[in-house]
C-alpha cells in the first residue's frame, strides 16, 4: 500500500507541475499578445483569468498534497490518516488525472 500511495503522490505532483508549466507558458504568451494593443485586453481578459484560476487551483492542490504527506509522515503511516484525509487524497488524485 505504501508503495502505491507514494507512486500516486509522485504522479499527482508531476501532473500538477506539468499543468503549472503549461499554464505559465500560455499565460506568458497571452501577456505578449495583449501588449500589442489595448483592444486585445477586452477579448483576452477572460482567457487570462482562466489561466490564473488554473494556477490558483494547482496551488490549492499542492497545499493539500503537502498537508497529507506531512500528516502521513508525522503519524508514521497511511493507516493513521483519517477517513477524511484519505478521501481528500483520492479526490485530489482523481482531479489531477
Amino acid at each position: 500500500m505504501k508503495k502505491d500511495l507514494d507512486s500516486l503522490l509522485e504522479q499527482a505532483l508531476n501532473n500538477i507541475n506539468e499543468d503549472r508549466q503549461e499554464t505559465e507558458f500560455l499565460l506568458g504568451s497571452l501577456k505578449e499578445y495583449m501588449q500589442i494593443s489595448s483592444e486585445r485586453y477586452a477579448d483576452s481578459g477572460p482567457v487570462a483569468a482562466k489561466y490564473v484560476e488554473t494556477l490558483q487551483r494547482s496551488n490549492e492542490q499542492l497545499v493539500k498534497l503537502a498537508t497529507l504527506v506531512y500528516k502521513k509522515e508525522s503519524q508514521k503511516g497511511f493507516e493513521r490518516l483519517s477517513e477524511k484525509d484519505k478521501e481528500e487524497l483520492f479526490d485530489l488524485i482523481k482531479e489531477v488525472k
